[in-house]
């Protein structure tokens, strides 16, 4: 996956997340299936700039982006910011 395709995947996550938050506010989505959804989103966008992250890294370092991989959720979710 290159850069473009990251970052479409990642407008794509975040649309998909202030619909979900909007639809909520307006009372139009309620329970446990929508925090659920709102957490898988949250879950794939950090791997995505993780994703992005890496490829930049290595473009830097002269290393084949390519190379780069998607981390499992439990790698990713426990960086610290």
């Amino acid at each position: 996956m290159d850069e473009k395709a990251i970052l479409e995947r990642i407008n794509e996550f975040i649309d998909e997340e202030h619909a979900l938050r909007q639809a909520h506010e307006r009372s139009e989505t309620t329970g446990e299936d929508t925090r659920r959804r709102l957490r898988e989103l949250e879950v794939a966008l950090d791997q995505c700039w993780d994703l992005l992250r890496q490829r930049r890294a290595r473009i830097d370092a002269g290393q084949n982006p390519e190379d780069a991989h998607v981390r499992p959720p439990s790698e990713v979710e426990g960086y610290r910011q």
